[in-house]
């Protein structure tokens, strides 16, 4: 069976930078972020304001991180970014100040519309507020704002907004209790 794909349309979605540039970073992500090798945290806030993204001060980027686009991308001041993180921006991604993506954490804005056997994309921004921590493992999926000092758990899946100091745990992640700080 033959399916007509002249109906596929994601002319609406732009990678925000030439063809070129995105070669460019291809080979920068690969040497510099995805290496296991590299663990000059300075070097690679350097590589990503050169190539447009949002820095703050003080940040912390560990080996083996996959940016896909970081002219999309935005990190607050003394964030941390641990080993084996993968952030998809197909959108914009903004982290927050002293916000932690722990180790093997995913942050996915794109996803497809299985309705439609043209298999459309779905591209959607991410949020993780000023103090916001995903956690080991876990995956925060497009459209998503994770509130300020909301805590995603280890393995858990964020499907929709997690509301400020709220801890969350799951598949979909749901508010397991509220997060105290103490000063």
């Amino acid at each position: 069976m033959k399916t007509d794909l002249s109906q596929f349309n994601n002319d609406w979605y732009s990678p925000g930078a030439g063809a070129g540039k995105r070669l460019l970073w291809f080979i920068v992500n690969g040497l510099f972020f995805r290496n296991p090798l590299n663990p000059v945290s300075g070097l690679k806030v350097a590589l990503l304001k050169l190539f447009g993204a949002k820095m703050g001060k003080g940040i912390v980027i560990k080996p083996s991180v996959n940016i896909k686009n970081p002219w999309f991308l935005e990190i607050g001041d003394y964030a941390w970014i641990g080993e084996d993180v993968w952030i998809d921006n197909l959108q914009p991604v903004k982290i927050g100040a002293h916000s932690c993506l722990s180790q093997g954490a995913l942050l996915l804005c794109g996803s497809h519309n299985y309705k439609k056997v043209t298999f459309d994309l779905i591209a959607q921004p991410i949020t993780v507020e000023e103090g916001g921590w995903v956690g080991a493992r876990a995956t925060v999926t497009g459209g998503v704002t994770i509130g300020t000092h909301a805590v995603l758990s280890v393995n858990s899946v964020a499907t929709s907004n997690l509301e400020p100091y709220t801890i969350y745990q799951g598949n979909p992640a749901i508010p397991k209790r509220n997060r105290t700080i103490a000063l």
